[in-house]
């Protein structure tokens, strides 16, 4: 429960600011230190507890290495389209826990808008820097699989940790989905023996299964350039892939929730390295000790660029609010903008109030300029009232 008031002169707030990232704008690292800044300039004497979350997704490596004092790492790995790109993993402070986002190897905005080609996209570049992170000696990979470019079932994923993916021929299938269609017999004998040793944990928000309407092409496929036409040929690819894992490596993985995430890379993520699959924000909370810290708080900031009823659906934010409620303490929501009608669901979460930072007309390429400046007013706005409120006696 939060800690009882003290007498207004001798309050001293203690808030714990937790956003998730507003993407393509802020990240939560400096999303949470504009917050501060304006916090204190309203509430000057704010025990102010900086705590940048994420989700899974883009943003994990940052709020985790922050969070434990750990390292990043720099490597080039292959991109999507099979193109080099620089990318990055994290070694926490504890040395044995590494985290992998494999946005930073396979994401979307690795592809520009006009060259996504789910059919050739490959997840390859994840493998490898999930080998990386295996060769720092770590015991404990925590699996970040938000904002995938890829539909080919983490196929790409394994292939680069040593698995053949073999073709009528005996020969490797080629990478991308489409490869999938010619995918006739998995030998799984090469693949990484390290992965035995290790704890892998994957950090993802989605729960639906490999295939189907509610599968990884039908759901995700068309943000990734699925064509209309295209949907039944990769669905269909996904099930074969499906199919001769469950035949192969005896299974069954389709249908179990989280499957069809990034692209099926959940599906492999559970096949191929026995991976458990945890929503991602609760990994994040729970490394960086966000429930110690939430005890005995007064209030609590979240937010992300869109706080809506998506949010409510495991979103960074939400898991924030589920636990800070749990505590008994009150919940400010922050954002970019706030959907109309999404209070409720929202508040049933914990949140007390939810604010938009946007201070006047503007379009959203403006706001997204703006984004720093415009948390750090909504932070003294609230610390404004903050202030206003240790004025009024407290029982």
């Amino acid at each position: 429960m939060a800690r009882p008031k003290q007498d207004g002169a001798s309050w001293r707030p203690r808030i714990v600011v937790a956003p998730d990232s507003f993407k393509g704008s802020v990240s939560a690292a400096r999303a949470a230190a504009a917050l501060i800044r304006g916090l204190r300039h309203g509430l000057p004497d704010a025990d102010c507890i900086p705590m940048p979350i994420a989700d899974g997704g883009e943003g994990t490596v940052e709020a985790l290495v922050t969070a434990t004092g750990g390292t990043v790492h720099s490597i080039r790995v292959m991109g999507p389209l099979g193109e080099p790109v620089d990318a990055f993993f994290g070694v926490l402070g504890d040395s044995r826990t590494a985290v992998v986002e494999m946005a930073a190897a396979s994401g979307l905005p690795l592809v520009p808008e006009g060259r996504r080609d789910p059919l050739r996209a490959t997840s390859y570049g994840t493998g490898q820097l999930l080998a990386a992170a295996l060769d720092t000696g770590c015991r404990r990979i925590i699996l970040g699989i938000g904002g995938s470019a890829t539909n080919d079932g983490g196929a790409g994923m394994v292939m680069a940790l040593g698995a053949r993916l073999l073709d009528e021929q005996g020969e490797l299938i080629p990478l991308g989905a489409a490869g999938l269609e010619r995918l006739h017999r998995i030998d799984a004998s090469g693949l990484d023996p390290r992965l035995n040793e290790v704890e892998i944990v994957v950090a993802s928000d989605v729960d639906n299964p490999l295939t189907g309407p509610e599968g990884a092409t039908y759901v995700f496929g068309p943000q990734k350039g699925v064509k209309p036409h295209q949907l039944p040929r990769l669905d269909a690819a996904l099930a074969r892939f499906g199919d001769i894992i469950a035949r192969d490596l005896g299974v069954d993985v389709a249908q179990r929730p989280g499957a069809g995430a990034a692209g099926g890379m959940g599906a492999a993520a559970m096949a191929f390295f026995g991976a458990a699959l945890r929503p991602g924000a609760d990994i994040v909370l729970d490394t960086v000790g966000f429930p110690a810290a939430v005890a005995g708080a007064d209030a609590v900031l979240t937010g992300e660029g869109r706080l809506d009823a998506q949010t409510a659906r495991g979103k960074g934010p939400a898991a924030v609010a589920r636990l800070a409620s749990q505590a008994g303490v009150p919940v400010i929501g922050v954002a970019g903008s706030v959907e109309a009608g999404a209070d409720d669901a929202l508040r049933e979460l914990g949140f007390v109030t939810l604010l938009s930072i946007v201070d006047g007309p503007m379009d959203v390429k403006e706001a997204m300029e703006r984004g720093e400046s415009l948390l750090e007013r909504t932070g003294r706005i609230i610390g404004s009232l903050l202030a206003l409120g240790r004025r009024w006696p407290h029982e």
